[in-house]
């Protein structure tokens, strides 16, 4: 079957050569610049009943990713629907890519005559969601399907913008406008700004969230593993950041945050919601049922830095731990990685991939678990050729988890132990940051008697708290780190994500 796509720009239209499949467009492929958008081949029968589908694409990524590599534009086409693909800013906030999008939302109403049904991955449900609420473009679309969006951010863009990531995440480019608006913090400042707005409620959304990671040494996987102390996630946002509490959960699914936007994975789920007629007769969703589970945030151990030749880290693990799985991420792929055991073992077997999630583009992880780790300390030894930043996460399965949580108002944060006999010294460091610019950066606070800290009111802004801890239970030394965001907005209120 033969596709091509119409190239459809400030008004003008350019008909491509035509292509053996809709998934490679090779030299052909659109330009990606931030506004232009492109219509798909028109089936040779549309249903009078069919809307059509708009894609939207999300964090560090471009129209073409509904078709390399993926049959979604293809699937669409072959089930009778005309579609239309856009390109936005690839790392700009939610403010900036839903004005643009509202602007060519109507052009795209002009052009087929009627309303859109938006098909949006990941941070593109959040542009979409932006342009309908906050710049007036819900006429010309029905309703709104979003596949893994981050309604409510991501655990993994507070990471990026921790004190420990900044080494690493400034040098690759990973601190922009897009992933300071998904921190935690400032996406529970959107939701407080867009979820009583009086537009919210103009288009119906429906959700689908995923639950797998990924192979073993991609990035998705570690992802997937550092976002389980926050639940279900698919590698880069957990099941419930992809929900909306007004909107309707079409079903939660295997899917990774790539797979969930193929068209053989999830195009037969949202099918009945591409137009009126199925949508009458569909029968009510049902979101599957998750198994009830205890979810910690205080799973992990993180540092970072840079370096030129040699690099050493090292870290403790406590009795009991089933695993543990490290993961040094880095701006160039490292010459030589070893990790040494207490009793001077060396592991050296690390898989490298390079970033997945998004959050860290054009970084590399260097990956490897350890089952039933020997109690101790541990070091890591890293060799560069070439200037290096990094990241380290080493992520514990223990039960040790089960006597740690974190209890966060709207300006105090204390850690509390189940066993009192659990001995806990911690130190905070805040980063804050205003419009996406980091203001004062390593704000040391200070620990109160009860163990707990207050929370510095400094003004308006993301407030990126990394709290590191050391410990001792049963005369066994441990160690951990957490990291969690805050939105102060100018009338002083607290924004947290929960």
């Amino acid at each position: 079957m033969v596709r091509k796509l119409i190239f459809t720009f400030v008004g003008m239209s350019f008909l491509l050569p035509p292509l053996s499949h809709a998934g490679s467009f090779g030299k052909d492929d659109p330009s990606g610049i931030p506004g232009q958008w492109y219509v798909g081949t028109k089936p040779s029968y549309v249903s009078p009943s069919n809307y059509p589908i708009l894609f939207i694409h999300g964090l560090n990524s471009s129209s073409n990713t509904w078709w390399n590599e993926n049959n979604m534009y293809d699937t669409a086409y072959q089930n009778g629907y005309e579609t239309v693909f856009i390109d936005l800013y690839p790392t700009k906030n939610m403010w900036d890519n839903g004005k643009l999008l509202a602007e060519k939302i109507h052009e795209m109403y002009d052009y087929f005559g009627k309303k859109l049904v938006i098909v949006s991955h990941s941070k593109g449900g959040i542009d979409a969601q932006s342009a309908l609420v906050h710049y007036g473009a819900f006429p010309y679309v029905e309703r709104v399907i979003t596949l893994s969006a981050p309604h409510y951010g991501s655990q993994l863009a507070d990471l990026a913008y921790s004190s420990w990531a900044e080494w690493l995440s400034g040098i690759i480019g990973s601190k922009n406008d897009a992933t300071y608006s998904l921190q935690t913090g400032y996406m529970n400042y959107f939701r407080s700004q867009t979820d009583q707005h009086a537009n919210v409620h103009r288009n119906s959304f429906y959700t689908l969230g995923g639950t797998k990671w990924g192979d073993f040494g991609t990035s998705l996987y570690w992802g997937g593993l550092y976002l389980s102390g926050y639940g279900p996630n698919d590698g880069a946002v957990t099941v419930n950041s992809s929900k909306l509490t007004y909107g309707t959960e079409l079903t939660v699914g295997e899917w990774n945050h790539t797979t969930i936007k193929e068209g053989t994975s999830t195009f037969h789920l949202f099918k009945p919601y591409l137009n009126d007629l199925d949508v009458a007769a569909a029968i009510s969703p049902q979101a599957e049922d998750e198994a009830a589970a205890a979810f910690n945030e205080l799973a992990s151990y993180t540092r970072g830095g840079e370096y030129t030749t040699k690099q050493q880290e090292s870290f403790v693990v406590e009795e009991g731990v089933k695993e543990i799985t490290m993961n040094w991420i880095s701006s160039v792929p490292v010459t030589e990685l070893s990790l040494k055991d207490p009793t001077n073992k060396s592991y050296a077997s690390f898989t490298i991939e390079k970033d997945a999630t998004g959050y860290f583009s054009n970084a590399y992880h260097h990956s490897l678990s350890i089952k039933n780790p020997q109690a101790g300390q541990w070091s890591i030894n890293a060799e560069s050729d070439q200037l290096a930043h990094y990241l380290l996460n080493i992520t514990f399965d223990s039960p040790l988890h089960e006597n740690l949580k974190i209890d966060l108002t709207d300006n105090n944060i204390k850690l509390k132990a189940k066993d009192y006999s659990l001995q806990i010294k911690s130190t905070m460091t805040i980063e804050y940051y205003k419009d996406g610019k980091l203001k004062m950066g390593n704000i040391m606070i200070k620990e109160e008697q009860d163990g707990s800290f207050k929370l510095p009111k400094i003004g308006e802004g993301v407030y990126n708290i990394t709290i590191d801890m050391t410990g001792i239970l049963n005369k066994q030394r441990f160690q951990r780190t957490m990291i969690k965001t805050v939105y102060i907005d100018a009338k002083g209120q607290v924004h947290f994500y929960q």
